[in-house]
């Protein structure tokens, strides 16, 4: 099949395709990103709602629409589609990393623990998943935790911004000022905008 020049054009090859063939889940769903990716969010949905319908374990479409109705600030819907992508598929990282960061979003630290403890395990370089995770682990107080998943992050990935201003505050909590100045100053210099708080902090302990 010769490849579609633009978006439009993919659209109406998955259009043409779901014509002779209207319970192909895939097609449905390659059609509803396709749909995403002009921001036709509404139509989108419904593609996507029909994808899942064709094909129950289709876990991609959960998160798709989770990320709709996130999209739309409906962060109980979001919750809901994703742990169904883990229901359909138990080994999905992806969504066990979403269900972790919206239960972090909505306060409920030990389940958003527990989710994320399964995107790692089930994707040992998923860097989103650390990094959430090693937030989990610093609002619960486990401060160690937070500093083994952090290092993991900027393991994956050393220039990673998000994760070296969490080691910093991280390591402010633990009075390890060195380490702490240490990664203040290499989130700044990935550009990132430390807390003014923290930046005062840190301040007291240059030497």
């Amino acid at each position: 099949m010769e490849k579609a020049k633009n978006v439009d054009e993919y659209i109406a090859s998955q259009k043409a395709a779901l014509q002779s063939n209207p319970d192909c889940g895939t097609n449905r769903y390659n059609l509803a990103v396709a749909l995403m990716g002009k921001k036709e969010y509404d139509a989108a949905e419904k593609e996507f709602l029909k994808a899942v319908d064709s094909c129950p374990t289709l876990a991609e479409a959960y998160v798709q629409l989770g990320g709709i109705a996130l999209q739309r600030g409906d962060m109980d819907s979001c919750l809901a589609y994703n742990q169904q992508s883990v229901k359909v598929r138990a080994g999905f990282a992806e969504g066990h990393g979403n269900v972790g960061f919206i239960q972090l979003q909505k306060g409920n630290i030990d389940e958003a623990i527990t989710a994320l403890q399964k995107a790692i395990t089930y994707n040992s370089n998923f860097l989103q998943a650390y990094t959430t995770l090693a937030n989990a682990y610093l609002m619960k107080g486990l401060i160690d935790e937070s500093i083994k998943a952090n290092l993991k992050a900027i393991k994956l990935e050393p220039m990673f911004s998000v994760a070296h201003n969490n080691l910093a505050i991280a390591y402010l909590e633990k009075e390890e000022y060195k380490k702490a100045i240490e990664h203040c100053d290499k989130a700044l210099e990935l550009g990132f905008e430390v807390a003014s708080q923290i930046m005062e902090e840190i301040k007291k302990h240059r030497a």
